[in-house]
């Protein structure tokens, strides 16, 4: 079983910045993809962002490219996401998820989530 927690939500001002970070722990396996997806209120959730085993791979919706930035530590087993230039359609909660398929966007490709980390962008 594997273990997701997330952290380093909070209220920013638009055009401020967040790191967002996820700890992993269990059986997460030799080798697997993570992703940071959100959900705001009333709406389904969306993919983020995702980050390949190696770090060396990563992919981005069009709505945070160039503004945001995913990352990961192997040895601590934790990935990030550096979120800058925050708007208020940023604002919702985010969740780091645990995949095997790099470059899917999909919820059901990915298997293990944590609990999530609201972040509210205020205007």
């Amino acid at each position: 079983q594997v273990q997701l927690v997330e952290s380093g939500g909070g209220l920013v001002q638009a055009g401020g910045s967040l790191r967002l970070s996820c700890a992993a722990s269990g059986r997460t396996g030799s080798t697997y993809t993570m992703g940071w997806f959100r959900q705001a209120p009333g709406k389904e959730r969306e993919f983020v962002a995702g980050i390949s085993w190696s770090g060396f791979g990563k992919y981005y919706s069009d709505s945070v490219k160039g503004r945001f930035t995913i990352s990961r530590d192997n040895a601590k087993k934790t990935v990030f996401l550096q979120m800058n230039s925050l708007k208020p359609d940023d604002m919702a909660v985010y969740y780091c998820a645990l995949g095997q398929v790099y470059g899917s966007t999909k919820v059901t490709d990915f298997r293990s989530w944590g609990q999530g980390t609201q972040v509210t962008v205020s205007s």
